[in-house]
């Protein structure tokens, strides 16, 4: 079990966990940083400025209740919806790829890919915004054609992970595979 410090597209620091369950079978855990209290304190603040500046020059105090409760159910769902504390992908040889994503309220999704369905896991290159960003993927499949790719699946989506944590993953997936 290694745990090893790289960044992502956007410099920010994630950690990568690799732990070898057996030969035919490893986890890897790409962990993002926890939620900044600072950077929460600064949005609800500056939220509950403008709407105090607004009830300053209306004298309406719904506009403090709303900014309270926009703040509140704001923060909700960023929490439950878009904040992702860790994803993980399990390889395992003979069975498929299972991956999972933990949000920072606790809620899980799970998907799994059976090992028939999978043609390949490559790194891919697209263009996002301004640069050109790396990302793992599993090719699926295409049941009608035995050469042809149905679709793409992309992993870590969340943590966007830099190249240099792509290959480690890549490499070892790709050990897998070539036992199977």
């Amino acid at each position: 079990m290694e745990d090893e410090a790289f960044t992502d597209i956007n410099g920010k620091s994630i950690s990568l966990d690799c732990h070898s369950h057996s030969g035919l079978c490893r986890e890897f855990t790409v962990s993002s940083p926890k939620v900044s209290i600072g950077k929460v304190m600064v949005y609800t603040c500056s939220v509950w400025l403008s709407a105090y500046a607004v009830f300053f020059f209306t004298e309406n105090t719904a506009v403090l209740s709303c900014a309270i409760f926009v703040t509140l159910v704001g923060m909700m769902l960023h929490i439950h919806f878009v904040k992702v504390d860790h994803e993980s992908l399990l390889v395992i040889g003979s069975l498929g790829i299972q991956v999972s994503s933990s949000y920072a309220s606790g809620r899980e999704t799970t998907t799994f890919i059976e090992m028939g369905k999978i043609k390949d896991i490559v790194i891919n290159e697209a263009i996002y915004m301004h640069q050109i960003i790396y990302y793992l993927c599993v090719l699926l499949k295409d049941p009608s054609e035995a050469d042809a790719v149905s679709s793409v699946v992309p992993l870590f989506q969340s943590s966007k992970p830099r190249l240099n944590c792509l290959v480690k993953v890549y490499k070892s997936c790709q050990e897998i595979l070539s036992k199977c």
